[in-house]
């Protein structure tokens, strides 16, 4: 298709040329060369309405898959939007400026009938779910990398081992909120798209030779029917995981930390900075140690006192004065959803727990059998839910049921479930 060339098992010795082309005796070709460039020039940043009503047709027009890439800016601005989309389609290339626009329906609708290929979809998803773009056909190249058994799953290292061809990441970390963009930064955003379309293919290729592309399909299907997250409800709790929190020990202190992430987190908002950049959980955990009633107090712990921070003491009092007066509390625990922890099974449930033990030795019996990794066979939190909680009265079709109910995809079931039906009849018929 274009300048890759395929090599499905690159050599893991460097070439020694023979002698009669008359170079060096210890010269050597590496077995894995440098990519710099993409295949076509770097195209100009898509950022006003006509422009991206040219590409949203030129899309259109064009035919076969997609790939799809994004670039963010974490750990610096708020929130996970994307600041700059990338798009490779037949032999052209697309750079869109996303906060030059409200969203990118558009570019979406013109490829609605288009294969999409991404790595790692589900870290790209939340962020063109907010542009008003997701697939409705994918090809995953890092889980299609998992199931075919590669050891290493980057992008990086699944181009060297399939394409033979080094990537640069060296732009990965990089503050992609920035504008303009350099070009050196636009280049390597284009080198992730334009390796994609090569990739699937030869990802493809493994994946038949192996007898394991219909487990693909259903996965990429199964991605794709993923609702969009609901960024409020994801938020409602968050605040439980900042680091630090089990050392705090009465509800005060625990409402006060609550009421110090809502607070810094509307601040960061406002302010588009990293929540952690623009105030530390240390900083939140101390605070709601101590307990401090007026700005002087607060601002006497490391973290607080800033640039960034200036005049916002009062905010943070408030919050913790709040606390202090026992408005609204935070619960110390939630109710569990989850089954609870081992330790809990052999006293409230053994049977259970001896069902999870040879449970487990399935899975990980066939995932050395098929050379994909445990949790793309069944995931951990779907076999201790099953395990503590089997279908009752118990019944092969109740089984199967269970498991399509926890969204166990058919080629899983077909792997899993005559084993698990042995155990579980052994165990409950």
């Amino acid at each position: 298709r274009n300048h890759f060339q395929m090599s499905l098992s690159p050599s893991t010795e460097p070439i020694k040329l023979p002698p009669m082309l008359g170079l060096p005796a210890d010269f050597t070709v590496p077995d894995v060369i440098p990519l710099n460039t993409p295949s076509v020039p770097v195209p100009s940043i898509i950022n006003t309405e006509r422009a991206l009503e040219c590409a949203a047709e030129s899309l259109r027009a064009a035919s076969g898959p997609v790939a799809v890439d994004t670039e963010r800016a974490q750990g610096i601005r708020y929130g996970i939007r994307a600041f700059l989309v990338q798009l490779k389609r037949e032999d052209k290339l697309y750079l869109i400026d996303p906060e030059a626009f409200s969203d990118l329906r558009i570019i979406n609708d013109a490829l609605a009938d288009a294969e999409w290929i991404i790595h790692a979809a589900t870290q790209d998803f939340p962020s063109l779910d907010l542009l008003g773009m997701r697939p409705r056909l994918l090809f995953d190249t890092e889980l299609g990398a998992r199931l075919a058994g590669l050891e290493r799953v980057n992008l990086g290292a699944v181009v060297e081992e399939l394409l033979g061809y080094k990537l640069e990441k060296k732009h990965s970390q990089e503050d992609w909120s920035q504008r303009p963009l350099p070009e050196s930064w636009l280049n390597y955003a284009c080198l992730d798209v334009d390796v994609l379309a090569d990739l699937r293919d030869a990802l493809e290729e493994v994946l038949e030779n192996q007898g394991k592309l219909e487990y693909a399909r259903q996965e990429f299907a199964y991605l794709c029917s993923l609702p969009p997250a609901d960024p409020a409800a994801k938020k409602a709790e968050r605040w439980r995981k900042t680091k630090g929190r089990n050392t705090l020990r009465s509800v005060p202190q625990l409402t006060a930390l609550r009421n110090l992430w809502f607070e810094r987190d509307k601040l960061a908002q406002k302010k588009d900075i990293d929540s952690k950049a623009l105030l530390s959980d240390a900083a939140l955990v101390e605070a709601a140690q101590k307990m401090p009633r007026n700005v002087p107090a607060i601002m006497a712990i490391p973290g607080f006192r800033t640039r960034l921070l200036k005049r916002e003491g009062p905010r943070w009092v408030r919050a913790i004065v709040s606390a202090s007066r026992g408005e609204d509390p935070a619960p110390y625990t939630i109710p569990a959803t989850a089954p609870p922890p081992l330790k809990a099974w052999e006293t409230k449930r053994p049977i259970s727990l001896e069902i999870l033990s040879e449970v487990r030795k399935i899975v990980q019996r066939e995932s050395e059998r098929l050379n994909i990794p445990a949790q793309n066979i069944i995931s951990a939190d779907c076999i201790r839910r099953l395990c503590w909680d089997p279908p009752e009265p118990y019944s092969q079709e109740a089984l199967l049921e269970a498991l399509r109910s926890h969204d166990v995809r058919p080629w899983q079931i077909e792997i899993l479930a005559p084993d698990l039906h042995e155990v579980f009849q052994r165990h409950l018929g």
